[in-house]
């Protein structure tokens, strides 16, 4: 059966590691990644279907998992947005599929970013879980540059079972994502 890179590293590499660091007495306390999920608003949707259309697609080529739109909660006249208006694209990972979109992350898609210097690392929630906002869905090999009409950007969520921000950060870097140097 098939198993990841990545998964592999976790389960052989990491999880010792991990134990060894912050002194868990069971294997059971280590953290681990549970789901990616990933969230894409789009805006102009209220007054163009389409683009909440070109969106599930695009995050389903991205994902490699299909995507569903998300629909307004509230009416906001303001907005012109009503009730139950196609809005956005969301999608979650689990398993195999959290792993391999991991892998392209981390490898591929994060360093085509312009002047990449690192992910920042003020996303932490206090919980445990990590959040980091990408502003180009081009950075993703998947998406064809020739076929988009509009650059939107995405949150990526990364919920974990560690019980702090620094367990999750220590198991986020471990696991390869390259967060900013700290100037000290």
């Amino acid at each position: 059966m098939y198993t990841p890179l990545l998964k592999d590293k976790y389960e052989k590499e990491i999880i010792p590691a991990l134990k060894e660091e912050h002194q868990y007495k069971n294997i059971m306390e280590v953290p681990k990644l549970v789901k990616i999920c990933l969230n894409q608003g789009v805006g102009a949707g209220v007054s163009d279907k389409k683009l909440v259309d070109t969106a599930v697609e695009e995050m389903t080529l991205i994902a490699g998992q299909k995507a569903v739109p998300t629909y307004s909660r509230l009416a906001i006249s303001n907005f012109k947005l009503r009730e139950n208006m196609p809005i956005g694209a969301r999608v979650t990972l689990r398993g195999v599929n959290m792993y391999e979109f991991l892998e392209r992350l981390i490898a591929v898609a994060l360093p085509r970013v312009r002047d990449f210097q690192g992910v920042n690392d003020k996303g932490f929630d206090g919980r445990g879980n990590y959040t980091m906002g990408v502003t180009e869905q081009i950075i993703f090999p998947e998406i064809d540059i020739d076929k988009v009409n509009r650059i939107n950007g995405m949150n990526i969520t990364f919920v974990t079972t560690a019980k702090t921000d620094v367990e999750c950060m220590s198991l986020l870097t471990k696991l390869g994502i390259p967060f900013k140097k700290q100037l000290n």
